[in-house]
């Protein structure tokens, strides 16, 4: 499994983004696919994920704020933010969890996310 992430930027607080993971190779294999950030000196933190079945989990600090979203016709999960605050600032990461007799995760490349005050 290989993930593209992209989408981040810089926007002003208040503002909106919207980052894109797009999945390829053995994608059937994908149980969760969720989206992860590592802010300036913390550590990385989940943010929201969303199973095969389409059901969906968000950290506290963005819910009500963000929603993620898949498109399996192109392999892709969405994480639509809008609301953006300062503190959202990160580096923005997708993973994908396989489960094949054990659990694999592979992470795509961050993509990173400014919030100017």
């Amino acid at each position: 499994v290989q993930l593209q992430a992209s989408g981040g930027g810089l926007v002003q607080a208040g503002g909106s983004l919207r980052l894109s993971c797009a999945a390829s190779g053995s994608t059937s294999s994908i149980n969760t696919i969720g989206w992860y950030r590592q802010g300036p000196g913390k550590k990385r933190e989940l943010v929201a994920v969303i199973n095969s079945g389409g059901s969906t989990s968000y950290a506290d600090p963005v819910k009500g704020r963000f929603t993620i979203s898949r498109d399996n016709t192109k392999n892709t999960v969405y994480l639509q933010m809008n609301s953006l605050k300062p503190e959202d600032t990160a580096v923005y990461y997708c993973n994908a969890e396989v489960k094949a007799g054990r659990i694999f995760n592979y992470w795509g490349q961050g993509t990173l996310v400014t919030v100017s005050s």
